[in-house]
């Protein structure tokens, strides 16, 4: 019988999920864990087992896997769909079984978002609202029907009833071109979402484009800036840890932009222009998700022991990589959810 710990992994293929387990790889204690990854594809499960990682080739839809993989760990990592209800349902009930069996509550740390702070502002005014990942009593107010909030709250009274240690990490808008060995074997995505779909529909349109006026607010941060030993800190409601370092408007997004679209050849205006509903429709499935505001702050996260270095300025600087990257791949990317 193993000693090791045994760990659980969803969304390794992912911008988010390839750098996490690389980050688990690299830890000082890498050799007493025993990494095990779910991925949909097989020819992609045999690049990750080349690098040491145990494959588990299916999906989310496959519920009886998805439960037994979770029943079978210590600690799980969930970086795939911040809004997969379902999913989450099966994994807690893996949860439970194991604590059942065990006596032991299991770790779960979830991927959520800081868009479960995102309001309807449609990029026509800045909000002064500014949520604490300190304050449970705060973040408790959040609406019900916040992007995320119903996965939040499951994940988050399972820990209340004491079968699972929980911690819900919020990352901001993500920026960086992903790097590393799973990028380089063509295993997972280096891109994020919102800046990569804004200089795709951008690169379409011939100009750069915001949402409204562009006057809503974000944090961001970056793909390198990691996270502390869960171990050691709260959870469940008071597991909430945002992960930001500066803040942008769509504005200083679009500005830049523009700049770096010129300077490429790809347009004649540095100005970014208002996408029309058209626009809207066609490049964001009708969201206007992007001109919303999202404020936080990461004081929970900082006194763990997170210490962010990188700022809003690197964030403005990472969109020329950006867009030369999407130039060189024809800017295919996901759509934004």
């Amino acid at each position: 019988m193993s000693s090791k710990t045994k760990v659980f992994i969803t969304g390794a293929t992912g911008y988010i999920g390839a750098s996490v387990l690389e980050r688990l790889q690299n830890h000082p204690d890498a050799s007493n864990l025993e990494i095990t990854a779910l991925i949909r594809s097989a020819e992609k499960g045999e690049g990750f087992k080349k690098f040491g990682v145990n494959v588990v080739v299916g999906s989310f839809t496959d519920a009886q896997l998805l439960e037994d993989l979770t029943a079978d760990a210590d600690i799980v990592f969930d970086t795939v769909d911040a809004d997969a209800l379902e999913a989450t349902r099966i994994m807690l009930r893996g949860f439970k079984k194991k604590f059942q069996a065990t006596g032991k509550a299991p770790i779960f740390i979830h991927t959520t978002g800081t868009g479960v702070l995102a309001d309807d502002a449609a990029g026509l005014k800045a909000s002064d609202v500014i949520w604490d990942d300190a304050n449970p009593d705060q973040i408790e107010q959040l609406p019900l029907a916040a992007p995320h909030r119903d996965v939040d709250l499951e994940i988050v009274q399972a820990d209340e009833e004491g079968y699972v240690r929980a911690y819900l990490i919020a990352p901001a808008t993500i920026y960086g071109i992903a790097s590393g060995k799973f990028v380089d074997a063509g295993l997972s995505n280096k891109h994020s979402i919102q800046v990569p779909a804004l200089v795709s529909a951008s690169l379409d349109r011939g100009q750069a484009g915001m949402v409204g006026k562009g006057l809503n607010i974000w944090p961001n941060v970056h793909i390198d800036e990691g996270t502390a030993d869960p171990e050691k800190v709260g959870h469940g409601r008071n597991g909430f840890y945002f992960g930001l370092n500066g803040e942008h408007t769509l504005y200083d997004v679009g500005k830049e932009l523009g700049r770096t679209l010129v300077a490429v050849g790809k347009s004649s205006s540095e100005e970014p222009t208002t996408f029309t509903k058209e626009e809207i429709d066609k490049y964001f499935n009708g969201s206007s998700y992007l001109g919303s505001n999202s404020r936080g702050l990461a004081n929970h996260s900082k006194a763990i022991g997170w210490k962010p270095k990188k700022t809003t300025k690197d964030f403005l600087a990472s969109i020329r990589p950006e867009v030369e990257e999407l130039l060189r791949t024809k800017h295919k990317t996901a759509a934004l959810r």
